[in-house]
């Protein structure tokens, strides 16, 4: 079946963003696109034909109203229209960028826009779901957005060292060199985020901090932004202290990907205790990623799909 839709002026808002694009809508969609002119061609089953004419159509209600539409902003709006909350997309806004000294950040998924909305409205965060999903990296975005808007003074970057055990102490070096291995993931992503001369300037003054996470212990961190990272190794014991550490106008993004716990009892983790305690109070945001939210190579998504199905399936 093949459907023609004859956009109007879509040509002011397809041309390029939609081309870019069309590979990995044809995936989304389950159809094959064309573009001819100012039209668009979509083959394939009935129902698919279908959704996909009536998404183009949202897609075309958005720019209409003035939008200038992004390429996350075509996938956000796919994501509402596939959780069959259509109607959202009629109060729809493409999401203010991150502005940043190196980048502008937008949120490339319906989720991504929904954690970067929890963190501005709500002291406690968590970010659950698959590596590569941008719980980290759009967490210190928003760190360092809040550092450069002076609503804070300070980010305090903390993860558990759990891979080195007890074993720190035989390691070569100093205590930083012992333990940099396993805060890089933290460095990597604040210096991809900002100049080099500007994060190592911040962190030799203090206003940047990145620590393991027993380093937190007997604390109170007032006016901060903090990001524990790797929350699924931490113990119920470390997960306590970190979430009692919080002091005033001061924010806790709590990061974890529950399906890679590196503890010697998984079950004890302190982020999966967390979630059952904690799920109930309102004033704590938790914000669930799948796959659809990958944002590294197109392959991860299917490396992780492939993962959730053997690991549903009985043995």
């Amino acid at each position: 079946m093949v459907k023609t839709i004859h956009p109007g002026t879509e040509g002011s808002v397809f041309p390029g963003i939609l081309d870019k694009n069309l590979k990995k809508l044809e995936a989304r969609l389950g159809v094959d696109l064309g573009l001819r002119g100012d039209q668009i061609l979509i083959d394939g089953d009935g129902k698919k034909v279908e959704f996909a004419r009536r998404y183009f159509e949202k897609i075309h209600e958005l720019a209409d109203r003035g939008h200038s539409l992004k390429e996350e902003d075509l996938l956000i709006a796919l994501d509402l229209l596939e959780e069959g909350t259509a109607t959202a997309l009629d109060h729809y806004a493409p999401a203010e960028p991150l502005t940043l000294s190196r980048k502008s950040i937008n949120p490339k998924s319906l989720n991504q826009k929904a954690y970067i909305q929890a963190i501005k409205s709500q002291d406690l965060v968590f970010g659950i779901g698959p590596a590569g999903t941008g719980k980290t990296y759009l967490a210190m975005a928003m760190a360092l957005t809040f550092l450069q808007n002076k609503a804070v003074n300070r980010i305090i970057l903390t993860r558990p060292a759990v891979e080195a055990g007890e074993k720190l102490g035989f390691l070569p070096g100093d205590l930083t060199q012992k333990i940099n291995p396993y805060l890089r993931p933290l460095y990597d992503a604040l210096f991809d985020l900002t100049q080099y001369e500007q994060a190592t300037r911040l962190i030799e003054k203090g206003t940047i901090e990145i620590a393991p996470l027993a380093f937190m212990r007997g604390r109170t961190l007032n006016s901060a932004f903090i990001i524990l990272d790797e929350a699924q190794n931490t113990t119920r014991e470390q997960m306590k202290m970190i979430l009692t550490r919080t002091g005033f106008d001061s924010k806790l993004v709590v990061t974890a990907d529950i399906t890679q716990i590196d503890l010697p009892q998984p079950r004890r983790s302190g982020v999966l205790q967390a979630m059952k305690i904690l799920a109930n109070l309102k004033e704590i945001g938790f914000v669930y990623f799948n796959d659809r939210d990958v944002v590294r190579h197109p392959l991860v998504q299917k490396i992780i799909k492939a993962y959730q199905k053997a690991e549903a399936a009985p043995e």
